[in-house]
């Protein structure tokens, strides 16, 4: 049965194939053209990043912040076993051991008490990853970082327009990566972008996204020709892409606003009443703000879990299980350390994400909850008669 209800939808503001039609006007389709410059000059006013670049995805981004920090066969880089397989590939790419950090007790994110314990005189660099847009407590990772000299590369994938404190996240890190994927809050289709908060990093950082040229410089004028300087590949994005991501921008508020209402909803709906059932909603730090990128719930146990999917399929409604545990990943399980990560085989054993999206609906949102809450209500009826 085909669902009524996807789990995602791209939301189209109305001006994106306009603004690409302008692009292909112009004359210049290729990267670091007109609407490039402008979704960077956003970015750079909005949130107060030091530099931006748009680059054809998250994962080139966080490519080129390993390549940018300088990873080398051997450096340890540690992160949280539940995230995206990108979050570790990047820096495997380039050599590296990933030492998998545990999830916390409250949320998906890495639990920042543990950190201290995994760094070693290998430790290069840590990873941490915003899940749900939820901020990682990155004031005592940075203090952590500035104690053992390691870089700090926030992968912010899924957390634009979320706050820690009132300082936008991927503004902590020396450097961080952006998702513009169909699925995130502000989208292009496939898309990403790289933060720059350590100005030395920035030259070099051009470099690398111009297959290892100066031709950034050539076009300034800064050079009368241009040539191979050093390693890189093409990470820029074309400039339609670029031109459908600012039609976005430029409803980052409305679009936000949406997000919000609906994740709000969510929560009245379920909150309550979930908690009767020992089902979890998501966790929001005091330090936390929401950006309304995911709603999830956190079931008993995979059975229950793999049980809600499916009687909400039936139902017309598409629902996700998200992240494997990269450290019991085929590729990567008998290079861990053997540690068992509690937390982070928790929650991908139990998490299931709702649909959320812009064109979803009130009525869509009371309608998924009336399901979910009809469910556990008749299970518990089930058990109870046992």
């Amino acid at each position: 049965m085909s669902a009524l209800i996807p789990f995602n939808k791209p939301y189209f503001s109305g001006n994106e194939t306009s603004y690409i039609e302008e692009a292909v006007r112009s004359g210049k389709i290729s990267g670091d053209g007109l609407f490039t410059k402008r979704c960077q000059e956003f970015f750079e006013t909005r949130y107060g990043f030091s530099k931006t670049l748009l680059t054809t995805s998250c994962t080139d981004a966080l490519e080129m912040a390993a390549i940018l920090i300088d990873i080398q066969p051997g450096d340890e880089v540690i992160m949280p076993a539940y995230t995206f397989v990108s979050t570790a590939n990047a820096f495997v790419l380039r050599g590296a051991h990933i030492i998998f950090a545990d999830s916390s007790a409250n949320n998906p994110n890495l639990d920042v008490n543990t950190l201290e314990a995994l760094i070693t005189p290998k430790t290069k660099a840590i990873v941490p990853v915003h899940y749900a847009g939820v901020a990682c407590d990155m004031p005592s990772i940075m203090a952590l970082a500035a104690k053992y000299n390691l870089w700090v590369v926030e992968d912010a994938a899924q957390a634009i327009e979320s706050y820690f404190d009132g300082k936008p996240l991927g503004s902590f890190g020396h450097l961080a990566a952006f998702s513009f994927h169909e699925t995130k809050n502000i989208i292009s289709g496939e898309g990403g972008m790289l933060a720059i908060n350590d100005l030395k990093f920035v030259h070099r950082a051009e470099i690398i996204r111009e297959k290892g040229t100066n031709r950034s410089k050539f076009f300034r004028g800064e050079v009368d020709k241009y040539g191979w300087v050093d390693i890189g590949s093409s990470f820029l994005p074309s400039d339609i892409i670029a031109a459908f991501l600012y039609a976005q921008l430029e409803n980052i508020e409305n679009i936000q606003a949406k997000r919000i209402s609906l994740w709000n909803r969510y929560e009245n709906n379920l909150a309550i009443q979930l908690k009767e059932y020992g089902i979890r909603i998501p966790y929001l730090p005091k330090y936390a703000t929401n950006n309304a990128h995911m709603f999830y719930l956190v079931c008993q146990d995979i059975e229950q879990r793999s049980q809600l999917i499916e009687y909400l399929r039936g139902r017309g409604i598409q629902t996700v299980f998200h992240y494997l545990s990269l450290d019991r990943s085929p590729f990567y399980a008998d290079k861990h350390d053997g540690r068992i990560l509690f937390w982070s085989d928790y929650y991908a054993d139990r998490l299931v994400r709702l649909p959320m999206y812009y064109d979803l609906s009130i009525s869509d949102v009371d309608k998924i909850s009336q399901c979910i809450l009809n469910f556990f209500k008749n299970q518990n009826k089930f058990i109870s008669n046992l």
